[in-house]
């Protein structure tokens, strides 16, 4: 979560720099209703965070592992008949 916040911040002050100084005064409101467009945005999307993706990463490998495992024991076990 707190990954997304940094990255919206981020893209807000990117954007807000990019202004012509004379919209200086507006940079404020400007920052908030883009953080809020920005978050919206992030929101509607189905992401995940970089923790769930390295769990599931995790699982699926040992997954992996103990499939490649099984095969191999039963054509051990299909071999011995």
């Amino acid at each position: 979560m707190n990954e997304t916040r940094n990255l919206i911040d981020d893209l807000t002050r990117q954007l807000r720099e990019s202004l012509p100084d004379g919209l200086a005064t507006a940079r404020e409101d400007f920052d908030e209703t883009l953080r809020l467009a920005i978050s919206a945005a992030v929101s509607r999307m189905d992401l995940v965070t970089r923790e769930e993706f390295d769990v599931q990463a995790a699982v699926l490998a040992r997954t992996r592992e103990k499939l490649e495992a099984l095969i191999t024991r039963l054509q051990e076990l299909e071999n011995k008949t």
